[in-house]
């Protein structure tokens, strides 16, 4: 009886798995030359990630610090994350130095901070620099180049599309419940 149950969970196991590998195909969208994902980065613990596993999701990219003015914004940053991930939007966070010395942080201490104060869950990031220039991040360089635009304080925003085009950018005073960032955001998960 054990040996039938083991030969029908593998047979079934060998008809579903295909299926979901022609799903995962279905979703994947032609990348522009200059999409966001197809830049690779690391993750806030030192870890690589291909910015590829987002592809055909909304992407809000926030470069965040822990001792600005703005920093309460985590808290809707990750209401709005909550909401809306299961939907195809995931939000990517860069810590950032560049404005103020607000985040000075070693990754460790940005992530016991993320999680502690305001309960983070989305993916975060190592830390970057946004401003132009020899040290500036890859990704941001790929942002600015789209948008012709670069943060000018920490909790700037790009709305960028599922195939890794910037859609809009948005000034740090843009809050996370903002009703057009929110409505963009929603435009952009139907589109």
């Amino acid at each position: 009886m054990r040996t039938l149950a083991l030969a029908v969970l593998a047979v079934s196991m060998a008809l579903v798995l295909p299926a979901s590998a022609q799903e995962k195909k279905k979703k994947e969208i032609p990348l522009p030359a200059d999409s966001l994902y197809k830049l690779q980065t690391k993750s806030l613990d030192g870890k690589p990630v291909d910015l590829k596993d987002y592809s055909g999701k909304v992407t809000l990219v926030v470069n965040v610090a822990s001792q600005c003015g703005f920093t309460k914004q985590y808290t809707g940053l990750e209401k709005l994350y909550e909401e809306l991930k299961d939907k195809g939007f995931v939000l990517l966070g860069f810590p950032s130095n560049d404005f103020g010395g607000q985040e000075p942080g070693s990754p460790e201490e940005i992530q016991k901070f993320c999680s502690s104060k305001f309960n983070v869950t989305f993916p975060m990031f190592e830390k970057v620099v946004t401003k132009a220039g020899k040290d500036q991040s890859p990704i941001y360089a790929n942002l600015q180049a789209q948008s012709k635009e670069l943060p000018a304080w920490n909790f700037s925003k790009y709305l960028v599309g599922k195939n890794g085009k910037v859609i809009k950018f948005y000034k740090s005073t843009v809050t996370p419940e903002d009703a057009g960032l929110r409505t963009d955001i929603e435009a952009a998960l139907k589109g």
